[in-house]
């Protein structure tokens, strides 16, 4: 349900309409999205905490900070595993030659700049502990299979549209047993992914094949690897399919696999903050908010480049059309999001004056859709100000936009809940789905053509008034919560034991 009331006091603070139409027509008319995310995500690429490619990055976005004159610089909050991606390439040259599609996991082994040929082999169905023992030896030498095989690569919304009911039925109920057989599988040699990733390289394994399938037309979810010594690559579903037919069905399957990458020992790791100063109340904070990091099966396009870009173009709009804000309007792109928002995290421990000063916190990182939900976070006077904050977003963009309140703390798995479990206002802009969750969202096909740009051109409109109207609201948020926090993303108490092992993250 829409809430856009506005009290009689609030009415008499109506937001200054010419700057908001500057703001609108100069993201229409002279937006920077486009030629952003080609230098972005087409020349630099993705960027994996610990890698050259994070490094340039963040160079490139200092360098587009301080050519706007908005003073811009990163700030170191730990340590990582450092590691640079070269060339994976794999083919199939018996029984029939094929060029697979193949992608090595990140902080994986390598083959040294070699080429391996190699069989390959399945993770036999054992009964027990000991007989996987046993069997381990068969590894030596070979690619072992450690996906199950699925049993069709359509995706669900195929299936609805041309399937018949019988068929539809089946196949999900064939997909639902060769997910539990599986599963069976390991827990019966009891093996975790990363325990079973580890026997096989002690035992000599050449490497590991795996393919998790997001459900979409040539989709894979792409990770990270669970050893350092053995190359560990995941196939697309067509490719590991044919790869474990041919292996169950007594071919013998070869394959050469290059995969190349280089370790770099242990580097800093980083946010990177950027500052438009406050002039009436430089002590209190609008925060920008995104996630700088990603996977690199791709170049983390929608996951998350959409939410830099938008808040980089916000800040951009900000600049130019309201440059001495009331409030401090501080940009942050967050480091190493996607191993548990560890730079966020690190933010809230390293600045509690800028957290008990935050007036409010815009996050976005779901995806490349228009933003059509925020929630009040669990915040239970959060109606008001988010609603009055609304109100000066013109209505063509307002009106896509639920609201519930007072929402749930502990819910959404981004940047905003560090800031919302320790009693910071904080909320996230909730975009639509795009089939982000199914085919883009960790995947190697979240790349530059998946952007709709009129969607995040939207977002940037949407960012830059929020944070010009919250910037100028006489009244300080209140903080006041509904219910604690909880789950995943809150519960502060727990943070000291793993944060000390975080900011020393993706060493072991």
């Amino acid at each position: 349900m829409l809430l856009f009331a506005l009290t009689q006091t609030t009415r008499a603070q109506k937001p200054d309409t010419v700057l908001i139409k500057n703001i609108v027509a100069e993201a229409n008319n002279n937006s920077q999205l486009e030629p952003l995310a080609h230098e972005l995500l087409d020349i630099i690429g993705p960027r994996l905490v610990g890698t050259p490619q994070m490094n340039k990055a963040a160079d490139w976005v200092i360098a587009k900070f301080n050519s706007w004159n908005i003073p811009a610089r990163t700030e170191n909050w730990g340590t990582w595993r450092g590691w640079e991606r070269g060339i994976t390439h794999v083919d199939l040259i018996h029984p029939r030659v094929r060029t697979l599609e193949a992608t090595q996991l990140a902080w994986s082994g390598s083959t040294a700049g070699k080429t391996i040929t190699a069989e390959t082999i399945i993770l036999a169905d054992l009964p027990d502990a000991a007989a996987f023992s046993k069997w381990l030896p068969s590894v030596k030498g070979k690619f072992v299979l450690v996906s199950a095989l699925q049993p069709t690569g359509r995706p669900d919304y195929n299936w609805d549209e041309f399937g018949t009911n019988e068929s539809i039925e089946k196949i999900r109920a064939e997909r639902e047993r060769v997910t539990e057989e599986w599963a069976n599988r390991l827990k019966k040699i009891d093996v975790t992914p990363r325990s079973l990733a580890e026997a096989l390289e002690k035992a000599g394994a050449a490497g590991i094949f795996s393919s998790y399938w997001s459900r979409a037309f040539g989709s894979n979810k792409i990770f990270g690897a669970q050893v350092k010594k053995i190359p560990t690559i995941d196939l697309a579903l067509e490719d590991y399919g044919l790869l474990y037919r041919l292996t169950a069905s007594g071919q013998k399957p070869k394959v050469n696999v290059r995969a190349d990458s280089k370790e770099l020992g242990v580097v800093p790791t980083f946010n990177v903050l950027a500052e438009i100063k406050g002039t009436e109340k430089p002590e209190e904070y609008v925060i920008l908010s995104a996630h700088f990091d990603s996977w690199d099966g791709a170049s983390g396009a929608t996951d998350n480049g959409t939410g830099t870009l938008v808040m980089m173009e916000a800040a951009r709009l900000l600049k130019k059309f309201y440059p001495n804000p009331k409030r401090t309007i501080l940009v942050g792109l967050w480091g190493s999001e996607e191993q548990g928002l560890n730079g966020s995290r690190a933010f809230v421990e390293d600045h509690p004056e800028i957290v008990a000063n935050l007036q409010a916190m815009f996050n976005q990182d779901n995806g490349t859709g228009r933003v059509v939900n925020i929630q009040g976070q669990g915040f239970l006077h959060s109606y008001e100000y988010i609603n009055r904050w609304l109100s000066g977003v013109p209505e063509d963009i307002r009106k896509h936009i639920e609201t519930s309140f007072p929402g749930t703390p502990g819910s959404g798995g981004s940047d905003f809940a560090s800031f919302v479990a320790v009693g910071a206002p904080a909320f996230s802009l909730s975009s639509l789905s795009w089939s982000y969750g199914t085919y883009t969202w960790h995947t190697n096909k979240d790349t530059y053509d998946k952007i709709v740009f009129d969607d995040v051109r939207n977002n940037a409109i949407l960012t830059a008034i929020l944070a010009y109207v919250a910037s100028e609201d006489p009244a300080k948020t209140s903080r006041e919560k509904s219910i604690l926090p909880a789950g995943r993303d809150g519960e502060p108490g727990k943070w000291p034991a793993q944060r000390k092992a975080n900011r020393k993250g993706g060493q072991d």
